[in-house]
């Protein structure tokens, strides 16, 4: 290449004639010169006294630094790199590099975010400051949802304010969005990343490979009176995972012995399409409007293929055995063989889409002589089905009818492995059917269709008024809020039969795919399929499932919220110190209610129930600022985190219980009149700042959990509801509920820092060190003498740091998360949740990248590329205790990604 050609002229040939990939090879093996050129050029501006311009990782963790050290609360901040360039992949792991936080993985990629080891129940998150509804079936917010390079900065409250509508009990999560009119200058960025998974393809119909495309434009006209703000960004990605999962564990001849396997590779496919606008004008000198708006349409489609093998639970309900000779080891069976297994063959078809909808109206207004006013309008809506498809093929119709299979086992802390005998790819012996004959039709069911329909709307409105004052208070803020928000969740599910009646049938050969492969298993190849297509032909026809457990599924929930507020901002001089924060008090009146059906049997009886209660807290927050630049902080609140709203339905399944000395009415379901979680909590923290580069900090935290939710069985008069035939002597019974419980406590200790080693020794310019780690306990007890287990989501111990080096457009960095074993949250049969022991696991990730600095000739062009995962970190979860017990074991493999961004 020649040094002259002008910025034009690379412009041109980067569009027309050069690959990205050879491109990448030839910067990257030019970087070394060219780096040390760029020092050699800072230097030299250095010392003709000219300003140097930290930018890239080390600026983007300058901007955190320097948002936490100047904010009222404490906080943990993460900015983008540039316009449209957040540190990470996606905007969950840059969030789950923060100190204290962490995040739960969903088909291997970070979804949900853990604040202080709590899972994500307990925190809320907003967007540009307005609450925001979800793709899931409750309040917590899929990160997903919003592409990272639409996200200028998160910030994240682990102390609440007064002035912040929609807080959790926890923490909160704002993401911001770039101001145009904050940015002051025309902005043109695009961006290209490609990923592969080093697992493969391994289901027919996937692939091993994605690609993201993103393009961010910012201007100003008018005099810089006008911003707009255009970002869109679409991804079309996909993610392989090889899972082992146990039906359970038994005792056999006094050890454990496993009771079944139901393992599958699955294929995800990712598209996510992302649109987001700002627009915003100084109507006058002191009125400015700001308009937002983000659309993100999200279709997740996910190929299942395995088998499923009645091993030990078999056991008497079949001709299923285990022959003797087979081994023992600390109390577990852990090699032999079993004999007369009967499989089912699944090919499961699962499809997430989700459109979400949010805008937003602000104006602030100037008033003058101090005053200040704020209104805000917000509006959030997302619309979303999930499809699970399940089919089963196997040998014969129901048990003791074909084929049975002899198979080997080995066990150990990593799952089972299976020697079979029969070969599950011959589609002349694995036919479509019900091989065990279960499911709610005569002869059994081929499978099942559940369709989820989610519908989840929200908008608010809000008003603040603010005078600013001389003297300990130096200002007044006052305001008023109303949320509205209504969620649904509409099951729609089918037995899925034979449409010709036949007790089997032969996959037509024009719809068998290549076998997949379960080696990872020693399963061998397994025959595949596409059940839609065989619906879609007439090959299988539906049967609705009307039974009361669907029933009880369905929710619609209401939620009506008026919140106020009143904060006075202190800032005074306590010595050569300065001594900054507020004290205010927030009250929340809340109106809920929730409509549906109490079953008994088939039979529906609608009703409609909730409750109206008030919530004060006060909130105090202070720091102390010295002339060493010491920060002292103290955090007093009074704090609360809505219910799950799956949680608040008011449907309940019931029915007779004989199974007692007398019959007994029993059921289970939700509680409409469920109240928040409540807690007091004091948090301090010392912090110690090196001007804006860095700091060090210690965090202490206590809350004390006024109460809880729990399940557990309650009175209930059933009086008025229907029994049909039966007979009882009292129509008081019980249900098993979720019920504000008795609380407990949690406390807990965080050490974080950002630390550029150049603060020590100018040797190590451009080197440094960011994370934490925190240490967490928690006690909860529904009742006195009754321990309750650990909370959903909840670890110990969560750490997470990163180590780099960026000078001369160069920049490198390598990272480790890690957190201890915690109860997670697993999907089940028909869409229910499933809570599980999940073991610790550490991830580690790392990237190069580079970024061609002013004067050169490809100034504006940064390259990357980056791994992660790359020890391939499993999540597995077990029987508490037993590390042979294991009930789920998911490889998600490594993945690479490379990029270039271009910004005009």
């Amino acid at each position: 290449m020649s040094a002259s050609w002008n910025t034009n002229e690379v412009r041109a040939r980067l569009a027309h004639t050069t690959s990205a990939t050879a491109l990448a090879f030839a910067v990257f093996a030019a970087l070394p010169g060219a780096a040390f050129a760029q020092d050699a050029a800072a230097e030299e501006a250095a010392d003709e006294g000219e300003a140097i311009v930290v930018t890239g990782f080390r600026a983007a963790l300058e901007s955190a630094v320097a948002e936490k050290k100047n904010a009222e609360q404490i906080v943990e901040s993460v900015s983008a790199e540039d316009i449209g360039k957040l540190p990470d992949a996606s905007i969950a792991e840059s969030i789950a590099r923060l100190p204290g936080l962490t995040s739960q993985r969903l088909n291997g990629r970070s979804a949900f975010i853990s604040i202080r080891g709590f899972g994500p129940d307990l925190s809320q998150t907003l967007l540009n400051g307005r609450e925001q509804t979800s793709t899931g079936d409750n309040r917590a917010v899929e990160f997903d949802q919003y592409p990272s390079e639409m996200v200028s900065q998160v910030n994240v409250y682990k102390t609440p304010s007064a002035n912040i509508v929609g807080q959790g009990l926890v923490g909160t999560v704002d993401i911001r969005t770039a101001r145009p009119l904050e940015i002051g200058k025309r902005v043109l960025a695009v961006g290209v990343k490609g990923s592969l998974t080093d697992l493969g393809k391994l289901n027919a119909g996937s692939d091993d490979k994605g690609f993201r495309v993103n393009a961010t434009y910012i201007d100003t006209f008018g005099g810089d009176t006008v911003g707009v703000a255009l970002t869109a960004s679409y991804v079309d990605e996909s993610y392989q995972v090889q899972e082992y999962n146990a039906w359970g564990y038994n005792d056999f001849a006094g050890a454990r012995l496993i009771g079944g396997n139901k393992s599958f590779v699955t294929s995800t496919n990712l598209k996510r399409v992302g649109l987001g606008g700002t627009l915003q004008g100084d109507l006058s000198d002191n009125v400015r409007l700001t308009a937002d708006i983000f659309y993100s349409k999200f279709d997740d489609d996910i190929i299942k293929r395995g088998i499923e093998l009645p091993l030990s639970s078999a056991f008497g309900w079949t001709a299923a055995g285990i022959n003797p000779g087979y081994t023992v080891q600390d109390g577990h069976i852990v090699n032999g063989t079993f004999t007369d297994i009967e499989a089912v063959v699944n090919n499961h078809k699962l499809v997430r889409s989700a459109d979400l909808l949010s805008t937003g109206l602000n104006v602030d207004w100037d008033i003058g002589n101090g005053w200040n006013a704020t209104f805000d309008w917000g509006t959030s809506r997302t619309d979303r089905n999930e499809l699970v498809f399940e089919s089963n093929a196997g040998t014969g119709r129901g048990q003791g009818v074909g084929a049975r299979d002899t198979i080997g086992f080995t066990q150990s802390t990593s799952g089972t492995t299976f020697r079979p005998t029969l070969n599950y790819s011959d589609p002349n012996l694995i036919r479509l059917t019900s091989p065990m004959g279960w499911g709610g039709v005569a002869g059994g069911q081929d499978g099942y269709y559940n369709d989820r329909v989610v519908e989840d709307e929200l908008s608010t409105l809000r008003f603040d008024l603010e005078k600013e004052l001389d003297g300990f208070f130096s200002a007044i803020r006052a305001g008023i809020g109303y949320t509205d928000r209504s969620k649904s969740l509409v099951p729609d599910e089918s037995f899925v039969v034979l449409a010709s009646g036949a007790a089997d049938l032969r996959i037509p050969d024009q719809y068998l795919l290549r076998p997949t492969n379960l080696d990872y298993l020693g399963l061998g190849p397994v025959i595949s399929y596409n059940p839609q297509e065989l619906l879609d032909a007439g090959i299988y026809r539906l049967v609705p499932n009307t039974v009361s457990d669907v029933g009880t599924k369905a929710y619609v929930i209401d939620e009506q919220l008026l919140t106020g507020y009143l904060q006075a901002a202190i800032d005074t001089e306590v010595g050569s110190s300065n001594l900054t924060g507020n004290v205010g008090v927030q009250i929340i009146r809340a109106d809920q209610s929730s409509s549906g059906a109490i079953y008994f049997g088939n039979t529906p009886t609608p009703l409609t129930n909730g409750t109206k209660y008030t919530d004060v807290l006060p909130s105090l927050n202070l720091a102390l600022r010295t002339p060493s630049d010491f920060v002292f902080r103290v955090g007093l609140s009074r704090q609360i985190q809505r219910p799950r709203m799956d949680d608040m339905r008011v449907a309940i399944g019931y029915g007779v219980d004989r199974g007692g000395a007398v019959p007994i009415i029993r059921g289970k379901g939700g509680n409409p009149f469920l109240e928040p979680m409540r807690a007091n909590a004091l948090d301090l923290t010392l912090e110690k700042y090196f001007g804006n580069k860095g700091y060090v900090s210690v965090q202490l935290y206590y809350k004390k959990l006024l109460n809880w939710i729990y399940k557990v069985d309650v009175p209930y008069d059933f009086t008025g509801f229907p029994l049909g035939s039966e007979v009882v002597p009292s129509r008081n019974g019980f249900v098993e509920l979720p019920i504000n419980g008795d609380g407990g406590k949690l406390y807990g200790i965080e050490l974080a820092g950002t630390l550029p080693l150049e603060t020590f020794t100018s040797a190590l310019e451009g080197f440094g060190v960011t994370g934490g780690v925190a240490y967490t306990k928690s006690r909860l007890r529904p009742a006195p003498g009754i321990n309750f287990g650990d909370i959903d989501g909840y670890s110990r111990w969560v750490a997470n740091g990163t180590a780099y080096f960026e000078r001369g457009g160069f920049s490198a960095r390598g990272s480790v998360r890690y957190r201890s074993t915690f109860q997670g949250e697993l999907a089940g049969f028909g869409g229910n949740r499933a809570r599980r022991r999940a073991r610790g696991e550490m991830i580690v990730d790392a990237q190069l990248g580079y970024e061609f600095q002013d004067g050169s000739s490809l100034e504006g062009l940064s390259l990357f590329i980056q791994g992660q995962n790359l020890t391939n970190e499993p999540f597995s979860t077990i029987n508490p205790g037993q590390q042979l017990e294991v009930v789920d074991y998911q490889t998600y493999g490594r993945r690479y990604q490379a990029g270039i961004t271009y910004k005009f």
